[in-house]
């Protein structure tokens, strides 16, 4: 059965999408059958994977992660359910497969305002193919939606990259706060898998100041590499590539590095 993990936070620009397509693409060149989900509606992982024509096709076609939460059934002429089958994108890198985004997702909480057990949506939709791999990581958007609901509700651990300005760090506790209370309310057991400074700029004092106090506030959470700022990395992206597949030796360590202590943390 495969280890589902999340990565999540309620603020923007922190590293989410990066950690989460480069993670797939890690445990992918490992030999391990990965999924990856990209539950934001502004579909960056989607298009870290594939190009705008592509989804434009599949999105047409064979559906995406809208699909699976509810968001388009209004759509339809038939009203039929799509199945995860289905709008699977398949080999966007060597052993990783893509469930691509939708704008759709926008608007989702509202449509989906008097559903049932809304929040249940992709566990139940995963079912059927979680057996098929070895990890599914889940790309969420910058709050605690319905998308995000449904990560977490689907997930075994979580991970929160942060990036070491004053905003990100001072909405970490909230958020472990948040996610804790949504595990109990759905009677799913969340571990963390740690928390991942990502985005680093060039040195700044009160830059590393905040860094000490996370890693005193949070000990152990606190992953100890770090992933800094690197043009690459953004380019690889641009490209529908990984970090892996572009020429920055120093960038594939770091990431390397992250991806093999976050291993350990999650048994994959």
């Amino acid at each position: 059965m495969a280890v589902v993990v999340s990565c999540v936070n309620l603020k923007g620009g922190v590293g989410k999408t990066t950690l989460a397509v480069n993670m797939a693409a890690y445990f992918g060149r490992l030999g391990k059958k990965t999924l990856l989900i990209d539950l934001d509606p502004q579909t960056n992982a989607t298009f870290s994977c594939i190009d705008v024509e592509s989804w434009e096709e599949h999105s047409t076609t064979k559906g995406t992660v809208a699909d699976l939460l509810g968001a388009r059934q209004h759509t339809t002429a038939n009203a039929r359910h799509k199945t995860v089958e289905q709008v699977i994108y398949e080999g966007v890198f060597p052993n990783v497969d893509l469930v691509p985004s939708h704008l759709d997702l926008f608007t989702i909480d509202l449509d989906m305002a008097g559903v049932i057990a809304r929040e249940l949506k992709l566990r139940r939709a995963l079912q059927s193919v979680e057996e098929n791999y070895d990890l599914i990581v889940c790309d969420c958007p910058p709050n605690l939606t319905i998308p995000t609901q449904n990560a977490l509700a689907a997930s075994k651990f979580y991970l929160v990259p942060i990036s070491a300005d004053f905003l990100s760090a001072l909405g970490v506790g909230i958020l472990l706060n948040r996610i804790e209370a949504l595990s109990d309310d759905l009677d799913q057991p969340l571990e963390q898998a740690g928390i991942v400074i990502s985005r680093v700029g060039r040195p700044a004092h009160h830059r590393d100041e905040i860094v000490r106090e996370l890693r005193a506030r949070f000990a152990g959470a606190v992953l100890t590499p770090i992933l800094n700022e690197r043009v690459q990395v953004a380019h690889a992206a641009a490209k529908q590539q990984s970090v892996f597949e572009s020429n920055d030796a120093i960038a594939i360590g770091e990431f390397e590095a992250v991806y093999e202590d976050i291993s350990r943390r999650i048994g994959v």
